[in-house]
């Protein structure tokens, strides 16, 4: 928050700058007294400053959101895998699979995902999947902890929740422990999501 005032902030110093010439000097009596000073040249800086910083911040910060983008897109990639799984784990009969890009931006994906987990049962194929899966995505969900602090403290603090709560699911043994920690897994997710960047 204290970057963003400190970005705007010479914006504001060259727009009130040329503001309080402008009426200054515009108040003369004089028939000649803005004209023969160097005040439009001052004036004509103020603004030019004023539009090249806001400009140039506006680039800045499109840039910055598009890089954060890149980051939550790449994290959310990594969980992929388990929640194509769950997605077959829970699949009709003759429905079709989710897209790919569903399951990595669509946030109401994850609230779907848990309330089929609380209220039906998965078969013993899927959570061997769902292990599995845990078992080998983890160390690259691990490494991905510094990604998600370049995000925000909150990103990393829920991404460590989410290597957590996969490592518990990779080390689940009975189907109590896989649907608790699938469960908790999403709950993880779910905060994640709800963070803006």
């Amino acid at each position: 928050m204290m970057n963003k005032y400190l970005m705007y902030a010479p914006m504001a110093v060259f727009g009130l700058a040329a503001f309080f010439l402008f009426q200054y000097f515009m108040a003369q009596n004089t028939e000649f007294a803005f004209r023969d000073n160097l005040v439009p040249e001052l004036i004509g800086f103020c603004l030019e400053g004023f539009f090249w910083i806001g400009l140039l911040s506006y680039f800045q910060k499109s840039r910055e959101m598009q890089r954060k983008n890149e980051l939550w897109l790449s994290l959310r990639g990594s969980l992929r895998s388990f929640l194509s799984y769950l997605d077959i784990g829970f699949l009709d009969k003759h429905a079709e699979p989710m897209p790919s890009v569903a399951l990595e931006k669509d946030p109401h994906v994850i609230r779907r995902f848990i309330e089929q987990v609380e209220s039906q049962q998965l078969d013993l194929e899927s959570m061997v999947c769902l292990k599995q899966t845990c078992i080998h995505s983890l160390a690259l969900v691990r490494d991905l902890v510094p990604v998600a602090a370049q995000l925000s403290a909150g990103h990393m603090r829920w991404w460590i929740a989410i290597t957590d709560s996969m490592r518990q699911l990779a080390d689940a043994n009975n189907r109590e422990n896989i649907e608790k920690s699938t469960l908790l897994l999403l709950r993880n997710i779910e905060e994640f999501d709800a963070l803006e960047y």
